[in-house]
Protein backbone atom coordinates (compact mmCIF):
# COMPACT_ATOMS: atom_id res chain seq x y z
CA UNK A 1 0.00 0.00 0.00
CA UNK A 2 1.40 3.38 -0.98
CA UNK A 3 0.90 7.02 -0.09
CA UNK A 4 3.09 9.94 0.72
CA UNK A 5 0.90 10.88 3.71
CA UNK A 6 2.36 9.49 6.95
CA UNK A 7 -0.74 10.62 8.85
CA UNK A 8 -3.09 8.03 7.31
CA UNK A 9 -3.94 4.95 9.37
CA UNK A 10 -6.69 2.34 9.67
CA UNK A 11 -8.82 0.92 12.46
CA UNK A 12 -7.00 -2.42 12.42
CA UNK A 13 -3.62 -3.16 14.00
CA UNK A 14 -1.22 -0.23 13.59
CA UNK A 15 1.05 -0.30 10.58
CA UNK A 16 4.80 -0.24 11.12
CA UNK A 17 6.24 3.27 11.18
CA UNK A 18 7.87 2.79 7.77
CA UNK A 19 4.74 1.27 6.13
CA UNK A 20 3.12 3.08 3.23
CA UNK A 21 -0.66 3.38 3.09
CA UNK A 22 -2.80 3.67 -0.05
CA UNK A 23 -4.67 6.94 -0.45
CA UNK A 24 -8.46 6.74 -0.20
CA UNK A 25 -10.69 8.41 -2.79
CA UNK A 26 -13.24 10.45 -0.87
CA UNK A 27 -16.59 11.37 -2.46
CA UNK A 28 -18.48 12.70 0.58
CA UNK A 29 -16.49 15.18 2.65
CA UNK A 30 -17.41 16.57 6.06
CA UNK A 31 -15.32 18.35 8.65
CA UNK A 32 -14.87 15.37 10.99
CA UNK A 33 -15.79 12.49 8.68
CA UNK A 34 -16.02 11.52 5.03
CA UNK A 35 -16.79 8.47 2.90
CA UNK A 36 -15.70 6.61 -0.20
CA UNK A 37 -18.08 5.91 -3.09
CA UNK A 38 -18.15 2.24 -2.08
CA UNK A 39 -19.37 3.21 1.40
CA UNK A 40 -21.98 5.61 0.00
CA UNK A 41 -23.26 2.91 -2.38
CA UNK A 42 -23.47 0.31 0.40
CA UNK A 43 -25.36 2.73 2.65
CA UNK A 44 -27.85 3.38 -0.18
CA UNK A 45 -28.33 -0.34 -0.75
CA UNK A 46 -28.85 -1.04 2.95
CA UNK A 47 -31.27 1.86 3.28
CA UNK A 48 -33.42 0.45 0.47
CA UNK A 49 -33.88 -2.72 2.51
CA UNK A 50 -33.87 -1.42 6.11
CA UNK A 51 -35.07 2.19 5.88
CA UNK A 52 -33.23 5.09 7.55
CA UNK A 53 -29.89 4.11 9.06
CA UNK A 54 -27.44 5.23 11.72
CA UNK A 55 -23.69 4.58 11.94
CA UNK A 56 -22.12 4.11 15.37
CA UNK A 57 -18.53 3.41 16.40
CA UNK A 58 -18.46 2.24 20.01
CA UNK A 59 -14.93 1.17 20.80
CA UNK A 60 -16.24 -1.91 22.59
CA UNK A 61 -15.59 -5.55 21.82
CA UNK A 62 -16.60 -7.36 18.63
CA UNK A 63 -15.12 -4.99 16.05
CA UNK A 64 -16.22 -2.05 18.21
CA UNK A 65 -13.59 0.23 16.73
CA UNK A 66 -15.22 -0.32 13.35
CA UNK A 67 -18.39 1.58 12.55
CA UNK A 68 -21.57 -0.44 12.84
CA UNK A 69 -24.67 0.24 10.77
CA UNK A 70 -28.14 -0.19 12.31
CA UNK A 71 -31.72 0.69 11.43
CA UNK A 72 -32.18 4.17 12.91
CA UNK A 73 -35.45 3.20 14.62
CA UNK A 74 -33.69 0.33 16.45
CA UNK A 75 -30.61 2.12 17.79
CA UNK A 76 -30.75 4.49 20.75
CA UNK A 77 -28.09 7.20 20.53
CA UNK A 78 -26.72 7.93 24.01
CA UNK A 79 -26.29 11.38 25.52
CA UNK A 80 -22.49 10.91 25.56
CA UNK A 81 -22.27 9.77 21.92
CA UNK A 82 -20.54 12.33 19.71
CA UNK A 83 -22.10 13.32 16.39
CA UNK A 84 -19.45 13.37 13.63
CA UNK A 85 -21.80 14.45 10.83
CA UNK A 86 -23.97 12.83 8.18
CA UNK A 87 -22.62 10.54 5.50
CA UNK A 88 -24.98 10.43 2.53
CA UNK A 89 -27.91 11.27 4.82
CA UNK A 90 -26.92 8.77 7.51
CA UNK A 91 -25.96 10.22 10.90
CA UNK A 92 -22.55 9.02 12.13
CA UNK A 93 -21.83 8.84 15.86
CA UNK A 94 -18.91 7.67 17.96
CA UNK A 95 -19.02 6.69 21.62
CA UNK A 96 -17.82 9.44 23.97
CA UNK A 97 -14.92 7.43 25.38
CA UNK A 98 -13.85 6.30 21.91
CA UNK A 99 -14.03 9.90 20.67
CA UNK A 100 -11.38 10.87 23.22
CA UNK A 101 -8.93 8.68 21.28
CA UNK A 102 -10.04 9.80 17.82
CA UNK A 103 -10.77 13.52 18.46
CA UNK A 104 -7.62 14.65 16.63
CA UNK A 105 -8.38 12.65 13.49
CA UNK A 106 -10.56 12.86 10.40
CA UNK A 107 -12.35 9.52 9.84
CA UNK A 108 -13.13 8.20 6.37
CA UNK A 109 -15.77 5.48 6.06
CA UNK A 110 -14.87 2.77 3.56
CA UNK A 111 -15.84 -0.85 2.85
CA UNK A 112 -13.60 -3.92 2.78
CA UNK A 113 -14.30 -7.55 1.95
CA UNK A 114 -14.80 -9.95 4.82
CA UNK A 115 -17.34 -10.31 7.53
CA UNK A 116 -16.90 -8.44 10.80
CA UNK A 117 -17.82 -10.04 14.10
CA UNK A 118 -20.50 -7.53 15.07
CA UNK A 119 -24.19 -7.11 14.33
CA UNK A 120 -23.85 -4.49 11.62
CA UNK A 121 -26.37 -4.65 8.76
CA UNK A 122 -23.74 -5.14 6.05
CA UNK A 123 -22.41 -8.41 7.56
CA UNK A 124 -24.59 -10.73 5.40
CA UNK A 125 -23.24 -8.98 2.29
CA UNK A 126 -19.73 -10.38 2.93
CA UNK A 127 -18.27 -6.92 3.51
CA UNK A 128 -17.78 -4.61 6.47
CA UNK A 129 -17.41 -0.93 7.08
CA UNK A 130 -13.87 0.13 7.78
CA UNK A 131 -12.28 3.38 8.96
CA UNK A 132 -9.26 5.14 7.56
CA UNK A 133 -7.99 7.95 9.73
CA UNK A 134 -5.60 10.83 9.34
CA UNK A 135 -4.59 13.72 11.53
CA UNK A 136 -6.54 16.92 10.97
CA UNK A 137 -4.80 19.52 8.85
CA UNK A 138 -3.99 22.88 10.42
CA UNK A 139 -6.90 24.40 8.52
CA UNK A 140 -9.33 21.72 9.74
CA UNK A 141 -8.16 22.15 13.35
CA UNK A 142 -8.75 25.89 13.06
CA UNK A 143 -12.31 25.32 11.75
CA UNK A 144 -13.03 22.85 14.54
CA UNK A 145 -11.79 25.29 17.17
CA UNK A 146 -13.95 27.99 15.59
CA UNK A 147 -17.06 25.76 15.54
CA UNK A 148 -16.54 24.45 19.06
CA UNK A 149 -17.01 20.93 20.37
CA UNK A 150 -18.84 18.29 18.34
CA UNK A 151 -22.49 17.87 19.39
CA UNK A 152 -23.29 15.08 21.84
CA UNK A 153 -26.44 13.01 22.00
CA UNK A 154 -29.15 12.57 19.38
CA UNK A 155 -29.22 15.17 16.62
CA UNK A 156 -32.65 15.92 15.19
CA UNK A 157 -33.30 15.15 11.49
Amino acid sequence: MKTSDPNVATSTAPAPADAEVEPVEVVVQGLRSSATQTAVDLLASLEEVHGPLVLHQSGGCCDGSSPMCYPRREFKVGQRDVYLGDIAGTPYYIGGKQYEYWAHTHLTLDVVEGRGSGFSLEAPEGVRFFIHSRLFTDEERARIEEEGPAPRGPVED
